[in-house]
């Protein structure tokens, strides 16, 4: 015979023996507990959640009635017409599922086997039987370890006997003992589970949490006295029940959510989500939502539903009572209550609030508080000179409650501007151009009102979103006004004391007054001008210089002040820019003013000398460079034309180490020309080695006798 069929068989015998053991008062001829123990079932792809897989044969005896079944796999559980059934969609199961039958006259275990797994776990039913299997120290034989289930949270006192291994040898019947290792015996947590060594009674020795460890896979063998492996190790595994020890638990304490007004029933306002630890394949995790309370209950205490299973808040009031502008209030307080157990009354809750606000839209137009409005401003003053005032039910701090200003009419030349006060929401009319109260003394404006948020399609803006603003000008005494400002004119420099410069016009602008002006200097600069107070003519006072540090760009500028006879007088101020011609007045000069020469130089070329002029082209340049009248200086020196502003100094002959005095005369090209004469230091150097060594002596002046002596020495040494 077989290993396996052999070990189902000692699996049934103990099975038949404890029923044959039973008080009589069953049925007559009826074993209690599974009819038929060993189930297969193919599986092809996956489980579907709901699915009946089988229906399992189990008779108590005695009606079935409060029969319980617990099944190793916390993924399926058999129901009311013993059908083993998927409690979700299971993508993998384990090869082998032990099914616990138990009521009050009956306590029975089956197994179902799930073939056609993709992959086969080391833990499949041929492995756990041995088949197929030569390990050295075991017997040819050995029999199914059933899993041992076990509820959570059991009570003292401990230990407590769970379950029995069977794994035994009828070849060494008593001459060994049971031995259990694994986490939760020999391995952390240690002490958990004990095995009786004669019987191989499993106990426990303290409570179980299945929401810390909800299974334990230890390992059963015997030994012989000495420690000798007999049996074994076969895999027992320990399975925690889940017992509903955990209520659920929202994430937050408070939720919030929006639902636009005017939106239809049936609306999904938001979603509340609790969190069960306990077995998500059982009831003890399956939650149902409620709402218990709702504050305010007005107009309606069900203005709100929550759907059970999924959480999701949604609106059961008519979309025409959700109105935010009639609703006592625009927020709602919501308190949800988590019940697990499928809400049944034993279950556990967890509670949570949601407050809900309604939010606006855009369904009612701004409105003037008054058709017409008055302003009063003074003439030539600007800002804010009347503030407007809208109602308007929608939200003030959303689009469709802000208010936005236009004006409509009435301002052509652009002189107001509107815009909205951000801290109340009125229109603020600004003066952004002065006005004029001789020009337009009155002022009708159109204003029209709108929200940032378009309105909604069946409401428009109506007569009283637009006003009507008066605006009154108020008049005061004006300054003078000067006309042109600035005034521009061309005078030469240096005109005569007491010339005409130029007639300043100013005018009064309140031409609905008689008023007299009087001009007075305000800023010269330079003190050159005076100004008649009656006729505002101007005339010199001091010569007028071009070159004068005052004059920017040949121009002079002064500012004078006009002032009227009003009460109070006003003033005003005009500019006068003087462009000045430029007159020959400034005799030019040579630069540079020193110049060095090696005495044994073979280049005679001393210097290039150019001309400077303080007046402009065609008093200045081009210049003339020549020699000082003193006779004999053409025997030494020698002055080239280099272009119109440049000339060469050249020696004629070489010079013994010593400064000379050139004196040199300049003419510029000015009508009259002016002249002059001036000297530029020669220093003549002995160079040695890229370095000059000059005289610290005073210059010898070229005069002509100096001239005649150095010529004549010169004679005496050939």
């Amino acid at each position: 015979m077989e290993i396996g069929v052999c070990i189902l068989l000692a699996f049934l015998v103990p099975q038949v023996a404890r029923v044959g053991g039973q008080e009589d008062g069953g049925h007559e001829g009826c074993v209690p507990g599974f009819q038929v123990k060993h189930y297969q079932v193919a599986f092809s792809g996956a489980f579907q959640k709901g699915q009946a897989l089988i229906q399992v044969e189990f008779d108590d005896c005695a009606g079935n009635e409060d029969v319980k079944f617990e099944v190793s796999d916390p993924s399926f559980h058999v129901n009311g017409d013993l059908n083993l059934v998927p409690l979700r969609d299971v993508l993998y199961s384990r090869p082998v599922l032990f099914i616990h039958g138990l009521s009050a006259h009956a306590d029975d275990m089956a197994h179902v086997e799930i073939t056609g797994l993709p992959v086969q776990s080391p833990h499949t039913l041929r492995n756990m039987l041995g088949v197929g299997q030569s390990q050295p120290f075991r017997s040819k034989r050995s029999l199914l370890v059933p899993p041992i289930i076990v509820t959570e949270n059991q009570r003292a006192p401990f230990p407590r006997i769970i379950g029995k291994s069977h794994v035994f040898s009828t070849e060494k019947l008593g001459n060994h003992i049971f031995r259990l290792t694994g986490p939760g015996a020999d391995q952390d947590p240690r002490g958990l589970f004990t095995i009786d060594i004669d019987t191989g009674e499993v106990s426990v020795s303290r409570s179980l949490d299945r929401e810390a460890i909800d299974s334990y896979e230890l390992e059963v063998s015997t030994t012989d006295f000495a420690g000798n492996l007999v049996e074994g190790p076969v895999i027992l595994e320990i399975i925690v029940i889940d017992q509903n020890d955990n209520r659920p638990i929202f994430r937050e304490t408070r939720y919030t959510g929006e639902v636009l007004e005017g939106s239809p029933t049936g609306t999904t306002v938001m979603t509340m989500t609790a969190f069960d630890a306990d077995d998500p394949g059982t009831d003890n995790a399956a939650l149902r939502y409620n709402i218990v309370r709702q504050s305010p209950d007005k107009p309606s205490p069900n203005m709100f539903y929550i759907d059970a299973e999924r959480g999701d808040i949604v609106t059961v009031i008519s979309h025409k009572l959700l109105d935010r502008e009639t609703l006592p209030t625009t927020t709602y307080e919501l308190e949800i209550v988590a019940k697990d157990m499928s809400g049944s009354e034993v279950g556990l809750t967890g509670t949570a609030t949601a407050t809900i606000t309604i939010t606006d839209k855009n369904d009612h137009a701004p409105e003037f508080t008054h058709p017409l409005f008055e302003a009063y401003v003074y003439e030539g003053s600007t800002g804010v000179v009347v503030n407007l005032t809208v109602d308007d039910r929608d939200d003030p701090d959303t689009g469709a409650g802000r208010a936005i200003y236009s004006i409509i009419n009435g301002d052509p030349t652009l002189s107001f501007e509107i815009k909205t006060n951000p801290d109340n929401n009125e229109g603020m009319l600004s003066v952004v151009k002065p006005l004029d109260y001789e020009a337009t003394a009155f002022h009708t404006l159109l204003i029209k009102v709108e929200n940032e948020d378009a309105l909604v399609p069946d409401v428009g803006y109506g007569p009283s979103s637009t006003a009507t603003v008066h605006v009154t000008v108020l008049d005061i005494n004006e300054g003078p006004v000067f006309f042109p400002d600035p005034l521009t004119v061309t005078r030469m420099e240096n005109i005569n004391l007491g010339s005409f410069v130029a007639s300043l016009n100013a005018t009064d602008p309140d031409i609905l007054q008689t008023q007299s002006i009087r001009y007075a200097v305000l800023r010269d600069p330079a003190g050159w001008l005076s100004v008649s107070p009656v006729t505002g003519t101007v005339n010199t006072s001091a010569s007028l210089d071009r070159e004068s540090p005052y004059v920017h760009d040949n121009k002079y500028t002064a500012v004078f002040i006009a002032t009227d006879n009003g009460s109070p007088p006003a003033t005003g101020t005009g500019s006068l820019v003087i462009y000045l011609e430029d007159y020959n007045d400034n005799a030019p000069y040579v630069v540079p003013t020193v110049a060095r020469v090696c005495e044994d130089a073979h280049d005679m070329n001393v210097a290039i000398v150019g001309g400077r002029d303080k007046d402009l082209p065609p008093n200045a340049a081009p210049f003339k460079i020549e020699l000082g009248k003193q006779p004999g200086l053409d025997k030494t020196w020698k002055v080239t034309r280099v272009n119109s502003t440049h000339s060469q100094i050249m020696l004629l002959h070489s010079l013994k180490k010593a400064n000379y005095q050139l004196p040199l005369l300049i003419t510029d090209s000015g009508v009259p020309p002016l002249s002059n004469n001036t000297e530029v230091k020669v220093q003549v150097c002995v160079c040695k080695k890229n370095k000059m060594h000059c005289s610290s002596a005073h210059s010898y002046r070229a005069s002509l006798l100096m001239l005649l002596a150095t010529l004549l020495l010169t004679l005496l040494c050939l």
